[in-house]
């Protein structure tokens, strides 16, 4: 095959085709992309507006949503482009921002998540230390370090991915560049920086992993310690959807990224990826919503606010 260069961009053949089949499933993930937009961003005014909320928990909470909607945004109005309107087209520098946006999220989430389950591990194990080991300056800086760390690990991965020449048929067969599916289009040599590439996964995924391991065994034990049952009960409602949203995302992470290249094949990756950039940042604000009552009391709040304001002004407009 011809060698290229990425200075004409590439095409993104997307998730559908024009049948009607694909256009119930194109629809359906439209509104689940509308729904996840949206419950995060209720939970993002829940937590600003609601003074109860403001704690180290709810806060990495709410950078966790924010994380989630950046994601949506970022893949599925380019996916709905392609499909509607036949813009298929996307420039290298666009590719690579997806890469570095994609990773950043992804990475940052990570670690996001390793922060939370310190939070909860000082909560239930030492709750009267609780605002000197999770002061606000350690909350920050560990917010802080996910980002940065999670934009580190985007730049390197954009920047080599791109450092590749491509072949001259630049069809990417998925629906937002994502680094695996770009070097199936590389005419080089790619073993060394696939190599790396796992490698950089294997430290993302399992090192905030291990510490989420390490941080929920410390927490089991000193549930099993608890004498009362309402304490316990307590507990694990406490930890319960923060270990759901572990399990969906390094599940699903797990599986995009730690397969051995073999076993790929490009329609197991766009459901997986669907999975992750669109269903599982929905089912984020959900999990939490109906399992926190804390979130349920200050959505009830709201909305009985929201109703006081409508029929106040209904009685003006009379």
């Amino acid at each position: 095959m011809d060698r290229g260069n990425t200075t004409a961009g590439f095409i993104l053949l997307g998730l559908f085709n024009h049948t009607r089949a694909h256009l119930f499933l194109f629809v359906l993930v439209l509104t689940v992309a509308f729904n996840s937009v949206v419950g995060n961003a209720l939970l993002l005014l829940l937590i600003h507006q609601d003074r109860r909320l403001h704690t180290p928990m709810y806060f990495l909470l709410s950078q966790l949503s924010l994380m989630d909607m950046m994601l949506v945004s970022m893949v599925v109005p380019q996916m709905a482009a392609g499909y509607l309107m036949g813009k298929k087209s996307i420039s290298a520098a666009g590719c690579g921002f997806q890469i570095f946006f994609f990773l950043t999220l992804g990475g940052g989430e990570c670690f996001l998540l390793a922060a939370m389950s310190y939070d909860r591990y000082v909560a239930i194990c030492h709750p009267l230390r609780y605002p000197v080991l999770m002061s606000w300056q350690l909350c920050l800086r560990l917010t802080v370090a996910s980002w940065l760390l999670g934009a580190a690990d985007g730049a390197m991965q954009a920047a080599a991915t791109l450092s590749f020449q491509f072949c001259s048929r630049n069809e990417i067969d998925h629906f937002f560049c994502e680094a695996p599916v770009l070097l199936r289009l590389a005419c080089g040599d790619t073993s060394a920086f696939e190599f790396f590439m796992y490698i950089c996964c294997v430290l993302m995924l399992l090192i905030p992993f291990s510490l989420i391991l390490m941080s929920y065994g410390l927490i089991l034990a000193a549930v099993l310690r608890m004498r009362s049952t309402e304490a316990r009960k307590k507990a694990f409602a406490t930890c319960s959807s923060h270990l759901a949203v572990v399990g969906l995302f390094y599940g699903a992470a797990t599986f995009s990224y730690m397969r051995p290249t073999s076993s790929r094949s490009a329609n197991h990756d766009k459901v997986v990826s669907a999975f992750y950039t669109i269903v599982t940042p929905m089912l984020n604000p959900l999990i939490y919503s109906l399992r926190n009552s804390e979130v349920k009391g200050s959505l009830r709040k709201c909305v009985t606010r929201c109703a006081a304001l409508t029929s106040k002004d209904a009685l003006v407009g009379t």
